[in-house]
């Protein structure tokens, strides 16, 4: 589940890094993915439906973001970069194509 992966990585940032003010932000962007896409699963409509993974796939490219900062300033080495990099663009790619399917009906 990516929503563990990224906890266990602001564990270890703030834990082992010391770093507390970026990977905060990862915290919140990352685990909204999941919050959001678990909301959609019980939309009160279509539109709802695709509201919620909306705001998922925004989150999902927020997380990208402080990833690729992360990685930048050396807070994250290239193995642990690329392995938690692979899926959030697994994610990205699954939530744009879910919400195209969405929006073609």
């Amino acid at each position: 589940m990516f929503s563990v992966r990224i906890v266990n990585l602001y564990k270890f940032l703030t834990l082992e890094k010391k770093e507390f003010v970026i990977s905060k932000q990862l915290l919140r962007s990352g685990i909204s993915v999941g919050a959001n896409v678990r909301e959609s699963e019980h939309a009160e409509s279509k539109a709802d439906f695709i509201h919620k993974l909306s705001i998922a796939l925004k989150e999902a490219n927020e997380t990208e973001y402080w990833l690729d900062l992360l990685k930048e300033t050396d807070y994250l080495g290239e193995t642990e970069y690329v392995s938690i990099q692979e899926n959030i663009k697994e994610l990205l790619k699954l939530l744009v194509s879910i919400l195209k399917t969405s929006k073609g009906k």
